[in-house]
């Protein structure tokens, strides 16, 4: 088949959230201001990644108290998908150690300057006692504005399993899908390369199993010149579409995790980690303000 063929329950009022320190102590966030849990979640989703860890870092989240609003993006969705993928990222179990990235790049054979997943780092020493992180993939969303303003339609959602992707041999490397992109999650190939993978070099020739088409990138040729951008390692699916964690064919990231802070799976399975994740722990998404409808999202 081609590539192209075409939270929290805790819904429970008056649950006070409170973050743990390096040894374990937990830290109630008395030094940060005092918001309910309705102010707290808006302006988590009215951030960045950035803006997020800012906020898990001021101490913030120690003293909020969540009262009984459930984050839309948490409930069951009717998409009509025969698979709905996303991710659970638990940013209590993130310890920045980016074997996320190094994964990724290894799996995708990605040039400098492309990184499909990227930790985002804050640093608060006089408010935490420890840098906190969070990982940002693509969030492949359910509403794409990436996808509206491509001229050529080069990058769309799947209908199948709602991985939004780019069609290399389409894409005219304009950019405006860049520009489009609320979460900086789309990278533009210069056609430079690391030393080990110059022309001549052993790794010249290491090709990218990306979309299942395993190009040897060369100048002048896509993916040289295009967009591009993280694609749940969608190369590992069957015939049928299904990873499959047991075989190994899992995306890189969520598989090389030390901290086990990604969880990888199907929405629409009510009895998969990411669904049961989300139903029994507090989440939110990023600029949810926007209508984008990430399927990416944060266990606080």
């Amino acid at each position: 088949m081609s590539a192209f063929t075409n939270t929290a329950t805790a819904d429970t009022p008056g649950v006070a959230v409170s973050l743990r320190s390096r040894r374990g102590r937990v830290r109630p966030g008395a030094d940060g201001p005092s918001m309910d849990r309705r102010q707290f979640v808006d302006r988590l989703a009215a951030m960045g990644a950035t803006g997020l860890a800012a906020v898990l870092a001021s101490g913030g989240v120690g003293g909020a108290v969540l009262g009984a609003t459930r984050p839309a993006a948490a409930e069951a969705v009717t998409t009509g998908q025969k698979y709905r993928y996303g991710m659970v990222i638990d940013t209590r179990r993130c310890v920045g150690c980016k074997a996320c990235m190094a994964a990724c790049k290894t799996e995708n054979v990605t040039p400098p300057g492309v990184s499909y997943t990227v930790v985002v780092e804050e640093h608060n020493e006089q408010a935490f006692d420890r840098p906190l992180f969070m990982t940002k993939p693509c969030f492949h969303c359910s509403n794409p504005p990436c996808t509206k303003v491509c001229p050529v339609s080069a990058t769309f959602k799947r209908e199948q399993d709602g991985i939004v992707v780019v069609d290399y041999d389409r894409c005219i490397g304009c950019r405006y899908c860049i520009t489009a992109c609320p979460y900086g999650a789309r990278y533009f190939d210069f056609g430079e390369h690391y030393p080990a993978t110059e022309p001549g070099q052993a790794l010249a020739e290491l090709p990218s199993p990306e979309y299942g088409q395993y190009r040897v990138r060369r100048e002048g040729a896509s993916p040289v010149g295009n967009v591009r951008k993280c694609t749940f390692c969608m190369h590992l699916q069957d015939a049928e579409g299904r990873y499959s964690k047991e075989e190994g064919r899992w995306p890189a990231c969520a598989k090389t995790c030390t901290g086990h802070a990604i969880h990888f799976g199907d929405l629409n399975d009510p009895d998969s980690e990411v669904s049961i994740l989300l139903r029994e722990r507090q989440a939110v998404r990023l600029k949810e303000e926007l209508g984008t409808e990430p399927n990416v999202f944060y266990l606080l």
